[in-house]
């Protein structure tokens, strides 16, 4: 159905060519009488208009918080909420469309109208974000001839169909119906990926028939990534450095893509990888930083320009949403998005939000009062009891002369268990396929002899000696899919290729899938013994009440004692735990806890040890970094 159209956006990249300002303008205005731009000005109902912008993504926010968090910009001084919306949630299968609580995109902008703000929509197709192949569902990676990001009729058939649902939904919300959104980006910072044009006007095409909007491209404020990511007729944005990107964009650009400067990701702040190395990055309790944030701020509005904070807030990584930057090494992103927002991860405000506040009272006297937040609250320790190992929950086994990935299984996320009776002596160095896809356990007779992880520049190597009639497991843990740097175009989990152990690969093997949508139901009565700090991993079960609701519930879990593993609390998978931190503790929504009741908490760990185990809620939250245990040796950098 798309071929055509790919023929057509070759023709219309000649036709279009350069306009100047004035016919730019002009065509703003005929799409809205509402928003529209010149050649150096936004305008909202034609008064002239600055995007103090800030970035929350609803698919990273309890619902219940939406209206709190959205309010918290509002009395910060924004006036623009930016978001990306992931594709990956709304259809985790094929023709299988979700757009229920955290997914209810109509709901997030009515959200967002009902506040008083304007909304800038960031659909992707692609949106990079941090997130699990940037958004795109793990399924599409499976489609014959599939190529992303890419001038490909499959790709863009699929993309074409996510974009059209979403706009069914999220219709009048769009500023020519009289509702919040104001600009749709185009894919994103395309041009740090390519600079192929035929794809980029194929979408922009669909773009242009599917939305009724101002369309925007925004990248990276560079040349080669202008120069790539920018579409004719489209209004050109820029992220990152205010002071390079802000010339280079006009320098770079045709003056078809010229207009008011928007930096729509302005980083105050960075994100957290899991990493024993890096410390959380935090502007809190620097004072010169949080003084050249207000600088460069001011500079930016005072000029007459826009800007997006990125992130204003943050949110969680709930679940297994996280995904992984692939530049020096492949880093998974940690549970929490706190990025050093200027509101934290658990919607409480920071020193840079208070210091971002004082200066935008000086452009809006009248910025609402910041509303009365109680505190985090603490839970006393209650004990963790083991109940079930995951292995004696094995699912139906699916056999085959070599590894299936994860993906050709049908499973986007979550664990893969390959299992091979070894049918002749063999011994020396485990070798997971191509290469580790992305934290391989090793068991020999389901006794742990090693980890392989993907996470450091050499991974540790794991030697076995293994004899007839053994039993050599593999369990690998998808860590998140690459959403920026090498390996995007290269999805795939679990083993990729054969197994080789001393460089003869084994044959014969059952797999095990583990998505672990939810935790096993049948424990509830059981127990299980951890009499060896080197066996399989394990479910543990505890109970805490609470008299308190909503933000006053809040607080942060901590599991001391434990390694690596997966948090669930009355049913909702809070996300993963990892001792090398910088991430110490799981934030814990009020909005998740009963106050009718016991508040069930189950934790999978995967290297359980032989101690007792509790957990907490902290009500002041800690950062820091512990030696991996796994390391052994690895060479980190």
């Amino acid at each position: 159905m798309y071929l055509g159209k790919v023929l057509s956006s070759l023709a219309g990249l000649v036709a279009l060519g350069t306009c100047s300002p004035s016919n730019l303008y002009l065509r703003a205005e005929n799409q809205t009488a509402k928003f529209s731009y010149d050649a150096n000005h936004f305008y909202v109902d034609g008064e002239e208009f600055i995007m103090f912008g800030g970035q929350m993504d609803p698919q990273r926010i309890p619902r219940e918080y939406w209206g709190q968090r959205l309010q918290m910009a509002k009395s910060m001084g924004l006036n623009t909420i930016f978001s990306y919306i992931y594709w990956n949630m709304l259809e985790p299968s094929e023709g299988t469309w979700d757009f229920e609580g955290v997914n209810d995109i109509a709901a997030w902008y009515q959200a967002i109208e009902d506040a008083g703000l304007y909304a800038v929509l960031r659909p992707g197709s692609y949106i990079c974000g941090e997130r699990d192949w940037g958004g795109l569902p793990s399924w599409l990676g499976q489609i014959s001839n599939m190529t992303i990001r890419d001038n490909n009729p499959q790709f863009l058939d699929y993309s074409e169909n996510y974009l059209k649902k979403l706009e069914e939904e999220i219709r009048p919300s769009l500023a020519n119906n009289g509702g919040p959104i104001l600009m749709v980006q185009v894919e994103n910072e395309y041009g740090s990926w390519g600079s192929d044009h035929s794809y980029t006007g194929a979408l922009a095409d669909i773009f242009r028939d599917t939305y009724d909007a101002i369309l925007y491209t925004n990248d990276g404020g560079q040349e080669r990534m202008l120069k790539g990511g920018h579409i004719p007729g489209i209004l050109a944005e820029i992220d990152g450095d205010a002071y390079v990107g802000f010339p280079a964009r006009n320098k770079f650009t045709p003056e078809s893509c010229h207009g008011p400067l928007l930096n729509g990701e302005w980083y105050i702040t960075w994100f957290d990888p899991w990493n024993p190395a890096v410390p959380h990055t935090t502007s809190d309790g620097d004072p010169e930083l949080i003084a050249k944030t207000v600088k460069d701020m001011e500079w930016m509005v005072d000029g007459g320009n826009s800007f997006n904070i990125y992130m204003f807030h943050g949110g969680t990584n709930f679940g297994f949403g996280n995904g992984a930057i692939n530049i020096t090494r492949f880093q998974p992103f940690s549970t929490s998005y706190d990025y050093g927002a200027p509101l934290d991860e658990t919607g409480r405000p920071s020193e840079v939000y208070l210091a971002l506040r004082e200066s935008l009272t000086k452009y809006n006297p009248s910025i609402p009062e910041i509303p009365d937040l109680p505190p985090l609250a603490s839970v006393a320790d209650f004990e963790l009891t083991p109940v079930a190992g995951l292995f004696d929950h094995k699912p139906r086994a699916t056999s085959a002369d070599s590894p299936i990935t994860m993906d050709a299984l049908g499973q986007a996320y979550g664990f893969t268990l390959y299992e091979h009776k070894v049918k002749a002596d063999a011994s020396g160095t485990i070798s997971p396929g191509d290469f580790p896809r992305d934290r391989v356990i090793v068991y020999v007779n389901d006794v742990r002899q090693g980890v392989i992880d993907r996470t450091y520049t050499w991974p540790a190597t794991v030697d076995v000696t293994l004899k007839a009639g053994d039993k050599l497991g593999l369990f690998v843990e998808n860590l998140g899919r690459v959403d920026y740097g090498p390996g995007l175009d290269d999805p795939e989990k679990g083993i990729v290729g054969d197994v080789t152990v001393g460089g003869e690969a084994l044959k014969g093997w059952k797999m095990f899938t583990f998505p672990l949508e939810a935790p096993p139901q049948n424990t509830k009565k059981s127990h299980v013994s951890v009499d060896s700090n080197d066996g399989p991993p394990v479910f543990y079960k505890g109970s805490f009440e609470t008299n308190l609701s909503g933000l006053a519930a809040d607080t942060l879990l901590e599991l001391p004692g434990g390694i690596k593993g997966q948090v669930w609390v009355n049913g909702q998978n809070l996300g993963r735990y990892w001792t090398i931190g910088p991430q110490q503790q799981l934030y814990l929504p009020g909005c998740f806890l009963k106050q009718d009741g016991p508040n069930e908490v189950v934790v999978l760990e995967l290297e359980p040890r032989v101690e007792d185990r509790v957990a907490r809620g902290l009500s002041v939250r800690t950062w820091g970094n512990n030696e991996d245990p796994d390391c052994g040796n690895c060479i980190p950098e």
